[in-house]
């Protein structure tokens, strides 16, 4: 299994990776424009508003693309996934067989330990398939 590196942890996405580390999947709410937006940030990036808030994901969603890179145990599978919410997320393909995974097949998070850091969300095909 690959080694996953600690993430750098920023002040204002501490909630987000402490959030992850007990299995659940936080996005940003912008309370002035209403828009639900990732990566975590304290400013609304389609309106500048400082009025955002946290939200928890359902952390399904839709398989938006994704590339297999290297073989055997140095495998790993990235890919966009477009949250329910709304939002895509650049993450990775886990705990299935990536030669199955087609664009549209529904997807749920998956949190994986890192080396000496918070749990990172990650995305798994769901038992149903396509959407």
């Amino acid at each position: 299994m690959r080694k996953i590196p600690a993430p750098h942890v920023l002040p204002e996405s501490k909630p987000f990776w402490d959030a992850a580390d007990q299995g659940r999947l936080l996005l940003k709410r912008c309370a002035a424009c209403g828009q639900v937006h990732h990566y975590p940030r304290d400013i609304c990036p389609f309106c500048l508003s400082e009025d955002t808030h946290w939200v928890e994901s359902a952390g399904t969603g839709t398989l938006y693309s994704f590339s297999t890179m290297g073989q055997g145990d140095t495998a790993h599978t990235l890919a966009m996934v477009t949250l329910d919410e709304g939002v895509t997320l650049l993450t990775n393909l886990v705990d299935c067989d990536p030669a199955r995974a087609r664009i549209g097949d529904r997807v749920q998070v998956r949190f994986q330990p890192s080396q000496g850091g918070p749990a990172v969300p990650m995305f798994t095909l769901n038992e149903g398939g396509a959407a």
